[in-house]
């Protein structure tokens, strides 16, 4: 199946492939060391908190400016923007400790410190896939799509820890070291700009000659407006939730409770991604038997019930052992997920479709770690994260499963 569905893919689907796992690659690194590098700047952990979610704004605004006017102005024009904010947010992070402008340059530019995709980058491109699989191979063509974006994860977060690791051997300083992976942040931005110029007219929207020219809104969507707003709801709810637990507090959560230093946490959450990599690929499986929306559900619950089981595990082998399970399988929903929002749209409607429930997430993601912060700065309450976000996702799966199990995609309508 990888052969016949990946390996035949176009030109531009194997390009989208590759500057998916460079950009994975550098959100990963850069998620294991950014809380300890702005803490080591001299920032507070509420400092830091109310950082990240300035940061995690900006991202929200630059993907909505973007993702809603790329379906009309050019998809490749707005992903290389995209790179280029990338490129100058990382650079400006790694040469200056200043608030005001950190806070600045993570609001402008593009930064993740979850991990996970930020940014203009995810809706353009699962639109431009989209355009280029039929719709019987895109849940498993978007599982593929989210495994190769977990191992990039997975590899720079290992990598990080072992270049922080390897650095301070050579007497850099911890803060040096961190730097570093700042720096390398910033050069891999430079990079998917190189390679989104590379990008043919195939990625862009395809429509019928002779059908009426699409109404142009401001939002980039007519048909499909209410359903996408309805998901744009829920899928800030659910990220509100994860908002509590990204993987850079989370991270630093292994620190504060175990005192795992980033080494370690490289070798954790390169496990941790690879797992939920690997869950990605059974999502399309199981999605052929009982549906998008119930494999998104039935996945997603027990993964966030592990996720309020991390922080009462009495030493650091169980925690890590319940969070590499819930990796596992908490991945499942995604690539369900993306394929279900882009069947129930208009094909014209893709990017802008993805790009608003892209920017509800982060806003719902943005949220929460200011409350994070302050959260982490009492050492009484730092299991407390893993718990609020939890329950809020139960939540989100439960009022998503009561909103849509009815409403089916074309493929599984026939």
């Amino acid at each position: 199946m990888f052969r016949g569905q990946i390996l035949a893919l176009p030109w531009d689907g194997h390009l989208l492939f590759l500057t998916r796992f460079v950009r994975l690659f550098s959100y990963g690194s850069l998620s294991v060391t950014l809380v300890f590098y702005l803490t080591g700047l001299g920032l507070s952990e509420a400092q830091t908190g109310s950082l990240l979610t300035l940061i995690l704004l900006g991202d929200t605004a630059v993907s909505f400016g973007l993702t809603t006017q790329a379906d009309r102005i050019g998809r490749r024009r707005m992903l290389l923007v995209g790179a280029v904010l990338m490129a100058g947010a990382g650079v400006t992070f790694a040469f200056t400790r200043n608030f005001l402008l950190l806070a600045v340059a993570g609001t402008i530019g593009v930064i993740s410190p979850s991990g996970n995709e930020v940014g203009p980058f995810l809706s353009i491109e699962q639109a431009a896939l989209s355009e280029v699989v039929p719709s019987r191979s895109r849940t498993e063509v978007f599982a593929w799509y989210t495994l190769t974006g977990a191992l990039a994860t997975a590899v720079g977060s290992l990598s990080a820890g072992l270049l922080t690791q390897t650095l301070e051997a050579r007497s850099v300083t911890p803060l040096g070291s961190e730097r570093a992976i700042v720096i390398l942040y910033g050069a891999l931005g430079l990079l998917l700009a190189a390679l989104f110029s590379c990008l043919s007219a195939a990625a862009e929207v395809h429509r019928d000659p002779g059908a009426p020219p699409p109404k142009s809104t401001a939002l980039g969507i007519g048909a499909s407006r209410p359903v996408v707003m309805r998901l744009s709801g829920l899928f800030a709810l659910d990220a509100f939730g994860g908002g509590f637990v990204i993987q850079s507090f989370a991270a630093y959560w292994f620190y504060v409770r175990f005192g795992v230093h980033p080494a370690g946490l490289g070798g954790i959450f390169f496990g941790a991604n690879v797992l939920a990599g690997i869950s990605a690929l059974l999502a399309s499986r199981l999605a052929s038997r009982i549906g998008l929306v119930r494999t998104m559900v039935f996945t997603h619950l027990p993964s966030n019930i592990l996720l309020i089981v991390v922080p009462l595990m009495p030493n650091v082998r169980l925690a890590i052992v319940a969070l590499l399970l819930r990796f596992s399988i908490s991945q499942m929903d995604v690539p369900t997920r993306q394929s279900y929002t882009m069947a129930i749209v208009r094909p014209e409607e893709r990017s802008a479709a993805a790009g608003i429930t892209g920017v509800a997430r982060t806003t719902g993601a943005a949220i929460a770690p200011i409350f994070a912060g302050f959260l982490f700065e009492e050492r009484a309450l730092v299991n407390l994260p893993f718990i609020i976000a939890g329950v809020l996702k139960i939540a989100y799966d439960l009022l998503l499963y009561r909103a849509f199990v009815r409403i089916r995609p074309p493929e599984e309508s026939g």
